[in-house]
């Protein structure tokens, strides 16, 4: 029996939430769950970006040749976070230090968590 051809097509996609994304879209399973991945290429000093997506995400795809693909995520110009989601999250941690310090340091004294001398367990 033949294997069916995987799938690959550009397009873009419409997402509730009236945003929208273009690119290479395929599908990928990962713990056996389908999703729509999208690639969008680097350009115009943005990097490369990988989106996936279920089902019920999509509003509407329309495919297109490559070159309106490119066209479609040029103006669209997604990234892979924004500056604001970024520092919301900093912003919410306990001693306002970047994550990596933030767990890796006594909560109580600040010192690196094996230097520590508290009299506690430093299980913070």
């Amino acid at each position: 029996m033949e294997a069916e051809p995987k799938f690959q097509q550009y397009a873009i996609i419409e997402l509730f939430g009236h945003s929208r994304i273009a690119g290479r879209v395929t599908e990928q399973t990962i713990g056996g769950c389908a999703f729509v991945r999208v690639d969008v290429p680097a350009m115009n000093g943005r990097q490369a970006l990988t989106k996936l997506y279920g089902q019920g995400a999509i509003y509407a795809m329309t495919f297109v040749d490559e070159a309106a693909a490119l066209m479609a995520a040029k103006a669209i110009q997604i990234q892979p976070i924004s500056t604001w989601e970024l520092e919301k999250g900093l912003k919410q941690l306990p001693s306002g230090l970047p994550p990596n310090d933030y767990v890796s340091k006594c909560q109580a004294c600040g010192q690196l968590r094996e230097d520590c001398e508290c009299e506690h367990d430093n299980a913070d």
